[in-house]
């Protein structure tokens, strides 16, 4: 007597699994960082000058508008780029590519200080220029990983994905997406740490920023407010730089887990 053979089980996808010390190296380190920075204040001898750049909230809000700032130039990196690199991948504008790839370059090749200064010539003293000039500098990791990851596709795969039917946006957002999500990620987490470093140049802009606290403590020859701008800038860049590597484990897609 002859019975079918048993089908084999389905597999599940690995468990994504993320380390004790991915969790908590880094932030220890960043807690003991700031820990040593406040204890080393609370001994320093602060005088009117210092006091005063640090007094009314200073520190707060300087640290708020940083935040702000990387955040919102990132969203609009996110929305221009990630978009363009799908259209420039697609048949009928890939002859642009080298184009917009120029552009992108220039962006970044240019000193951010000099992108700056000509951005308030042309716009003026405030926000908007200093986040155009942040969103220019950090286009180009987030649009070329697009692109690069979309162009890494196995063409079998897609062709397997339209031969049992999908329409051509399924094949983009069900096939062509997914496996490029591990590239577009690294070019996004690039884009953040690019834009903690550049908006520390938002305050030649009057953007404001932790900026504010770098250039008063050298312009005064203030090393508390110097030190205090410095640290906390260094921190802020680990802290996102931590927070965008944790998103790379967990919006990994798990078919692409080894």
């Amino acid at each position: 007597m002859t019975g079918e053979a048993p089908s084999p089980a389905p597999t599940k996808p690995p468990a994504r699994k993320v380390s004790w010390q991915k969790l908590t190296v880094l932030p220890t380190l960043l807690v003991a960082m700031l820990l040593a920075t406040w204890l080393w204040f609370e001994q320093a001898d602060l005088d009117t000058v210092s006091e005063n750049a640090l007094a009314n909230g200073q520190v707060s809000k300087a640290l708020w508008q940083h935040i702000e700032l990387t955040v919102i130039s990132t969203f609009f990196v996110l929305i221009i780029a990630i978009p363009l690199g799908i259209l420039l991948t697609r048949r009928a504008f890939r002859k642009a590519t080298p184009v917009a790839m120029a552009f992108a370059n220039m962006g970044q090749a240019t000193p951010a200080i000099g992108l700056l200064a000509l951005l308030v010539i042309w716009l003026g003293i405030g926000r908007r220029a200093a986040l155009i000039g942040m969103i220019a500098y950090a286009v180009l990791p987030v649009l070329s990983n697009t692109i690069a990851g979309l162009k890494a596709n196995d063409p079998t795969l897609l062709e397997a994905a339209r031969g049992i039917g999908m329409s051509p946006t399924g094949v983009l957002t069900r096939v062509e997406l997914p496996l490029a999500v591990p590239l577009i990620l690294a070019g996004v987490r690039t884009a953040l740490v690019l834009n903690v470093g550049t908006a520390t140049l938002a305050v030649f802009g009057g953007g404001g920023g932790l900026g504010v606290l770098i250039t008063a403590g050298i312009t005064n020859q203030r090393m508390p407010v110097l030190v205090l701008g410095s640290i906390l800038t260094v921190a802020l860049a680990l802290l996102v730089d931590w927070l965008a590597s944790l998103a790379e484990l967990l919006l990994r897609p798990r078919g692409l887990e080894t």
